[in-house]
């Protein structure tokens, strides 16, 4: 069985052999960072494939808001370029959950705290406990947060 780590390194050799200049930096800066935090506190570590998808989703993360940055300063071609990286970080992400699936999720969290005897917006806390291990790595945390307060207030 191959990690996730692993799949990165040989998909770097295949890109570099391939001459994908964008993809190659993409997934060498990846690599570095995956790096950063097997090295980052008191020992170094290996990573599971669980903290190397948070890496990447965190480095991922990092380009949609460059991206937004970017095209927010009228400079698209950095913004485009971002936007692709992000979209070979995509490959190795969970498929991320539509609206109607994290809604549904969401909705059942909410009925379940509600049935729990919490209510209003100080409900927040105990429905995110129910909905992010059910979303975990599938929902950017905002997009959630976002949709449990409009739940709660609606």
């Amino acid at each position: 069985m191959t990690t996730l780590k692993s799949r990165l390194h040989e998909d770097l050799t295949a890109a570099i052999r391939d001459r994908a200049e964008l993809r190659s930096a993409t997934l060498r800066l990846t690599l570095a960072a995956i790096t950063k935090e097997e090295v980052a506190g008191k020992q170094a570590r290996e990573l599971s494939d669980d903290e190397v998808r948070k890496v990447i989703a965190k480095e991922a993360k990092k380009r949609r808001e460059a991206a937004e940055a970017f095209g927010q300063a009228g400079r698209t071609e950095q913004a485009e370029r971002e936007r692709a990286e992000g979209e070979v970080l995509a490959e190795y992400l969970p498929k991320q959950l539509s609206d109607e699936e994290l809604g549904r999720i969401v909705t059942q969290a909410v009925e379940e705290a509600r049935a729990a005897g919490a209510e209003g917006p100080r409900a927040m806390g105990q429905v995110m406990k129910i909905v992010n291990p059910k979303v975990a790595g599938r929902a950017e945390g905002g997009r959630v947060s976002a949709l449990v307060k409009q739940q709660l207030a609606g």
